[in-house]
Parts: structure tokens; sequence; C-alpha cells
């Protein structure tokens, strides 16, 4: 097998804006859809987490390191909060990252169920080097980013809802 072969050429996620002022929408439109080049499709609802927002969600499929380069084009707007997930592909981790306006941004590793994974060296040098170990693998699992956004999460009125297809058995 050759070795350009032995990776997943490309893969899919999903893009949350969860807070934008109404001026920024546009501009989030069109970095979405320049980096996918094609139309980002968004649909915007308020935001009862922060008044005077919107909130939208998207998916996307494309190459494998897309989800970054969509990360890369929101930062330039440091008053948004967002999460950008790229699903894990054939010999390539899943990502999820995390952004707010308050913390910055956060990345980490993620398994087919959608886990934050902390790998063996990151564990191994947090147990080296810690002076407070719950303190860091919270940095490491990206909780404080998940307290800052689960207000943010929530429907609202006219917001899309995903439901998640569950096996059972």
């Amino acid at each position: 097998m050759r070795v350009s072969e032995q990776f997943a050429d490309s893969t899919s996620g999903v893009v949350y804006i969860h807070s934008a002022p109404a001026a920024l929408c546009p501009h989030v439109e069109w970095a979405l859809a320049a980096t996918m080049d094609s139309p980002a499709n968004l649909t915007w609802n308020s935001q009862p987490a922060a008044e005077g927002t919107l909130r939208a969600t998207t998916t996307w499929v494309g190459p494998v390191g897309t989800g970054s380069r969509l990360v890369n084009a929101l930062r330039a707007w440091p008053m948004l909060r967002f999460e950008v997930t790229e699903d894990p592909s054939d010999g390539v981790d899943g990502e999820r990252y995390c952004y707010t306006p308050e913390l910055g941004l956060w990345h980490g590793a993620a398994s087919a169920s959608g886990d934050i994974v902390v790998g063996e060296m990151r564990l191994r040098s947090i147990m080296e080097t810690s002076t407070d170990l719950r303190a860091d693998l919270d940095y490491a699992l990206g909780r404080e980013w998940d307290e800052e956004l689960e207000s943010f999460r929530s429907g609202s009125e006219g917001a899309e809802v995903m439901w998640m297809p569950r096996a059972v058995g």
C-alpha cells in the first residue's frame, strides 16, 4: 500500500457559531464560504444567552485539516464564541476546537464517539510536571471551555435541532 493511500482524503464536521453580533454575521458567512469554496448556508437565530447576538450551525465536508482552516478564519473576530469539530477518519483522529473571548482557543483530539482523548505523552508530561493534577487534567479536557459554552449550546426558539442517532443493544 502506498503511503498516500493510508489516510483518508476527506472528512466532515460541524461549525457551531454560538454567538455573533448581527453586523458580523455576513462576514462570518463569507469567511466560511471562502474557506470551504462553497456557500455557508447559515440560518441565524437569536442567542438568548447573550442578548443582541445570533447563533448558527452548519455541517461541512472537505479535506482532512479543514476544521483547523475554519477555526483560523473565524479567529479573525475575537468577539465570537464558536466550536468547530472534525470527525475522525481512516488514519486520522477527530478534533474539537472551542473559542470564547474570555478564554481564547482550546483544541483537543476526539474519539469516534466524541470523547476528548488525551494522549500518553501528554499524560506523562502532566504527571511529571503538574503541581495541580486536577487543574491540568481539566485544562487538557477543555473543562473551562465546556463550562463557558454550555449556556450558549442550549437551543432557542427557532434554532436548528440536530437529532443524533443512538444505537441500542
